[in-house]
């Protein structure tokens, strides 16, 4: 296929065949695709190299530091008091004194967290039933029966003389 080319050094319009150039394939003209060279290793000390990531000054960018560790900040900010305690694990029983009682149930009724919960005297706490406690405040004028709960040693001996009974009562200070 002709096509019009510029020839020759005095660039006129030849028309002729494109001759495709073989390539002089020499030693000095072969390279590599990829490096052969190795990156620069930086901030190792001395005199070369940069600073390797840690910035510029300040206690971080130098050897040898040696920093506090976070949970001795924590130690530090406790109180250093004699007595000091940590706030309970432990869940604490809803308190319900004995005239709430008397008010609420009937003579002979059971008194359990159960029943509380549906006279809605006491609520739960994240959906799991509440330890009770039943102190001895108030009087009780009628037979009821305790079960399941921590009483008082002064409300176990004004439901007992009023002719109450318990039943699985467990003894615990608040």
């Amino acid at each position: 296929m002709l096509r019009p080319v510029l020839c020759g050094a005095s660039q006129e319009l030849c028309f002729g065949r494109l001759r495709r150039r073989k390539k002089n394939v020499q030693l000095n003209k072969i390279f590599s695709k990829t490096k052969q060279k190795s990156a620069k290793r930086v901030g190792r000390g001395g005199k070369r190299g940069t600073f390797s990531g840690r910035g510029v000054k300040g206690q971080k960018s130098r050897s040898n530091t040696h920093l506090r560790p976070n949970y001795r900040d924590f130690i530090k900010k406790l109180p250093k008091k004699r007595g000091f305690k940590f706030k309970s694990f432990y869940e604490k029983p809803k308190a319900v004194n004995l005239d709430i009682i008397n008010e609420n149930f009937a003579n002979g009724e059971i008194v359990s967290p159960k029943t509380l919960l549906e006279k809605a005297l006491i609520s739960r706490i994240g959906g799991k039933d509440r330890k009770v406690k039943i102190l001895g405040n108030g009087e009780i004028k009628k037979k009821i029966t305790i079960k399941n709960c921590l009483i008082s040693k002064s409300a176990k001996a004004k439901i007992e003389k009023a002719g109450g009974t318990i039943m699985q009562y467990i003894t615990h200070s608040m």
